[in-house]
């Protein structure tokens, strides 16, 4: 429907669908998986990062699985859209990309951590795509909510660089920003949330380089 230059050009903001003012489905108020509120409120102490490796129902599983996780929700960020559909998303006119919200608790699960996951369990070399799912959609993404997540998705970023292109790969392509900058997380249709969950034969590849992270000294 879609040809590839299309999907894999970023859309201006003048050129984005214009969306609505409120969301045309409903949300599940808990995790599937983890029986936690899927938009707060959580412990005390509890952070967020918004991660983005592709399509988002692997990245989710992946990150709910981590030892102290409390939420994870798969949506829509980065993009000119308000209360996207993933329709629309699809359609390359949203500017959003696939994106998975990680609350976390820094105290079991390091930022340092969670951030090794993040780049080991994807190929983020690969601009606008993840192996065969091709598109705007499925670029890499790190959308940060505090100074210290900032301060170390930049330098995690430095530090796997030359450990990718030692092993055949090209520079790293992802897009790392303050979440306020991003924009709104628009949280996904009720049955991308925990899709392998209930899906668990889904087809949702994690597209790992293989390569190893190191972890900030």
């Amino acid at each position: 429907m879609f040809g590839s230059t299309m999907r894999t050009t970023m859309v201006t903001p003048e050129r984005a669908l214009k969306g609505r003012p409120e969301p045309v489905f409903t949300v599940p108020e808990t995790h599937a998986v983890l029986g936690t509120p899927l938009r707060g409120p959580w412990p005390e102490g509890t952070q967020v990062l918004y991660l983005a490796m592709g399509c988002f129902w692997g990245a989710e599983k992946e990150m709910w699985q981590l030892p102290g996780v409390v939420t994870t929700a798969a949506g829509y960020q980065g993009g000119y859209t308000e209360n996207p559909t993933y329709d629309e998303v699809c359609s390359a006119l949203t500017g959003h990309t696939e994106a998975v919200l990680v609350a976390y608790d820094p105290q079991r699960l390091p930022t340092a951590e969670l951030l090794r996951h993040f780049w080991t369990l994807h190929d983020p070399t690969q601009g606008f795509r993840q192996g065969n799912d091709v598109g705007t959609q499925y670029r890499s993404a790190v959308y940060t909510t505090t100074p210290e997540q900032a301060e170390l998705a930049r330098t995690t970023r430095e530090l796997y660089a030359p450990e990718l292109r030692r092993n055949g790969y090209g520079d790293i392509t992802t897009e790392i920003r303050p979440a306020q900058e991003a924009g709104p997380f628009w949280y996904a249709e009720d049955y991308h949330q925990q899709y392998l969950h209930k899906v668990p034969n889904g087809y949702c590849p994690v597209h790992a380089t293989g390569v190893a992270c190191p972890i900030p000294g």
